[in-house]
């Protein structure tokens, strides 16, 4: 089945049109809702097997933080587990088994076409540019708090005129992280989406198996990428000037 490049609308409500994308999006949310209510009740004192396997988890993921952030990394971690959850069952929401095959039939260029009721949020370039434009958002707040308005506007701003074009370049680069952040994740996942889609329409059984592993390790790297890109920006807009220059002399 072929993917278009835009997500389909599924129903409206007023005049907001929910497409197949948004409706993944709050299928992940209602996975979160539950792996946190379940985790909840199960947590124990002693913990099991399952439990062992999440905090282990948990504290590697907070210790790569710590390695780049240092003492901000309490203020980053949030941002980074959560960026990379959140991405990563968006992700492996597509290799679900009849997820892309439930839903309903369009008449479209006089032929009946199939729109699923759920495509993955994360093949959808109108979910990756809200997530870069959520993590560069959340990145510049925390810088902000971290080091004051006034440190915060001298890494763009600058009376001298060095100072004043390296900080107009600071501000492209800040503009490319966003469409570099959205653009790779959406046409990596998206990729793979049309990819499986071909494969599944010429042999419907085993052939697909190697590529939904692909899909697999993919959706795990990318959702990775994102969240460990993210928290090193935090790192690196929540350093402050001294301590960077300090950085410069040690080497």
């Amino acid at each position: 089945m072929e993917m278009p490049l835009q997500a389909e609308t599924v129903f409206f409500v007023g005049q907001f049109p929910i497409t197949n994308a948004i409706l993944d999006m709050l299928f992940v949310d209602l996975v979160l809702f539950l792996g946190v209510f379940f985790l909840r009740k199960r947590l124990k004192l002693i913990p099991g097997i399952f439990q062992n396997i999440v905090e282990s988890l948990i504290k590697t993921f907070y210790d790569l933080t710590e390695t780049i952030a240092g003492v901000r990394a309490k203020m980053i971690f949030p941002f980074f587990m959560t960026f990379f959850i959140v991405i990563l069952i968006a992700n492996w929401s597509e290799l679900i088994p009849g997820f892309s095959s439930i839903g309903f039939l369009k008449e479209h260029d006089n032929e009946k076409v199939l729109v699923p009721l759920f495509r993955s949020a994360t093949s959808d370039l109108n979910t990756t540019l809200a997530l870069a434009a959520i993590s560069a958002a959340a990145t510049h707040i925390l810088s902000i708090r971290v080091l004051g308005i006034k440190e915060y506007l001298s890494r763009f701003f600058s009376l001298n005129p060095i100072n004043m074009f390296v900080g107009l370049l600071e501000i492209v680069s800040e503009i490319t992280k966003i469409i570099s952040l959205s653009f790779r994740l959406f046409g990596n996942i998206f990729a793979g989406g049309v990819l499986l889609g071909v494969i599944s329409g010429f042999f419907a059984l085993i052939a697909p198996l190697p590529f939904l592993l692909l899909e697999i390790v993919v959706g795990l790297v990318q959702a990775l990428i994102f969240a460990m890109l993210t928290m090193v920006f935090m790192a690196i807009l929540t350093t402050p000037h001294y301590e960077e220059h300090a950085k410069g002399v040690s080497r």
